[in-house]
């Protein structure tokens, strides 16, 4: 029997749609989109494809001053995920609900990132999807004019292949430094809190791969 999806927030809504987020973040900077609920936050984390949701809500916990924005292309989990918010005390968190690329390109503004989490992106493993992976150069690319002068962005995979491209993009991007140097990427991070899925997939066996690269 298949749940029935609840639509109604019980308690405050903290969704945007691109449109309404780009309305706020204009006049004042990215600090106007956590308003109210967060007036002065000392600095933005970006979680891009929040999935369940777990992580980014761990991360808004252990930084109560930060503003923390969730990018999601999945109605479904958008919308759960602001349920999960509502009702909890967590009120540093925002939610868009559309493509990462476009947030980043027409949202963020350059050097407002402190920090980017990307764990686990679709690796879309068949040839002919390969040009639907988020890693790629532009992205990339768009991504680094984001973050702040030493600003992290922390990417994440369980697949091999696409550890190897995703290895080479960030490698190739001028204004990215790998923190990991010498190692390109590690296999173990200490004190990370896992997601839902890495801790699935640990248990099966396979084999995750971590970078971590700095603003230059």
């Amino acid at each position: 029997m298949s749940r029935v999806l609840k639509y109604d927030i019980p308690g405050d809504d903290w969704r945007f749609t691109l449109e309404e987020a780009g309305g706020r973040v204009q006049p004042r900077g990215w600090p106007e989109l956590f308003a109210p609920g967060l007036a002065s936050p000392k600095r933005l984390v970006v979680d891009i494809g929040f999935g369940r949701g777990e992580f980014l809500l761990q991360l808004a916990r252990s930084e109560s001053e930060s503003g923390f924005l969730g990018i999601e292309r999945s109605f479904k989990r958008v919308l759960k995920m602001a349920r999960r918010l509502a009702r909890s005390e967590v009120r540093n968190v925002r939610l868009i609900e559309s493509a990462a690329e476009g947030v980043v390109t027409e949202l963020l503004p350059p050097e407002s990132v402190a920090c980017c989490w990307i764990n686990f992106p679709d690796p879309w493993p068949k040839k002919r999807h390969h040009r639907r992976r988020l890693i790629a150069p532009a992205f990339v690319r768009d991504l680094a004019s984001r973050l702040e002068p030493h600003g992290v962005l922390h990417i994440a995979t369980d697949h091999v292949e696409y550890a190897a491209v995703i290895d080479g993009v960030l490698a190739a991007e001028p204004r990215l430094e790998n923190a990991y140097a010498p190692m390109r990427y590690r296999t173990e991070v200490s004190g990370r809190s896992p997601t839902a899925y890495e801790t699935e997939w640990r248990a099966q066996g396979r084999a995750l791969r971590f970078f971590c690269y700095h603003r230059a």
